[in-house]
């Protein structure tokens, strides 16, 4: 069964950068604690990590992330989706415009311009096709930006909320749930590691 999984990480406060970020600060300033987590030596965010990417069939992600991970500092050879945890799954991005020409051409990128919820439904035909010829479920990651988490939260798109929790307070910067719609979460597992606390919530 392929699942809709909003997945990110967050500051104590909120936050999902810190504050100014732009293209060439695309976490903001000592926003790189959030990701943290992501690249230690810790076993359990290994395993964490490992298990979460291995299950990506599809991911989703707006224009701004987009424009910084195909940046010039974006995504390289060593640092990628799932921090080099996995291959290669297919990338849909929702945008107003495509980009005239992708630096990380050997992505399968796909570009919608109609709306999240489209973004959605084709990543799961992605996902529900890769599940098909690999004879396993795999799932739909919504890798953000927050606005996109939020609004697909907004819209009941998602099915899990997985949150990773870094012990850092930011102050300012991106925030994940201001003004969203209130929602009801049960809570599936907590594991606390030495760099975060990773949550993943079923979305009623």
């Amino acid at each position: 069964m392929t699942r809709i999984i909003a997945d990110i990480s967050l500051s104590l406060d909120g936050f999902v950068t810190g504050p100014d970020p732009g293209p060439d600060n695309g976490l903001g300033t000592g926003g790189e604690a959030l990701h943290a987590w992501a690249f230690s030596d810790d076993p359990d965010d290994r395993r964490l990590l490992a298990e979460a990417t291995r299950r990506s069939g599809a991911v989703v992600l707006g224009r701004r992330l987009f424009d910084i991970v195909d940046g010039p500092q974006g995504w390289n050879e060593d640092t990628g989706y799932g921090a080099g945890e996995v291959g290669k799954p297919a990338l849909v991005v929702v945008t107003s415009t495509p980009p005239r020409t992708v630096r990380l051409g050997d992505l399968d990128w796909t570009f919608v311009t109609t709306g999240l919820s489209d973004a959605v439904t084709a990543a799961r035909r992605r996902a529900e096709a890769a599940s098909a010829r690999t004879g396993t479920d795999l799932d739909v990651v919504l890798m953000g930006g927050a606005a996109l988490i939020r609004s697909a939260l907004d819209a009941a798109l998602v099915d899990t909320l997985s949150l990773h929790l870094a012990p850092v307070v930011l102050g300012s910067g991106t925030p994940l749930f201001t003004g969203a719609v209130p929602r009801t979460l049960k809570r599936r597992s907590a594991v606390a590691t030495t760099t975060a606390t990773h949550l993943v919530y079923d979305v009623l």
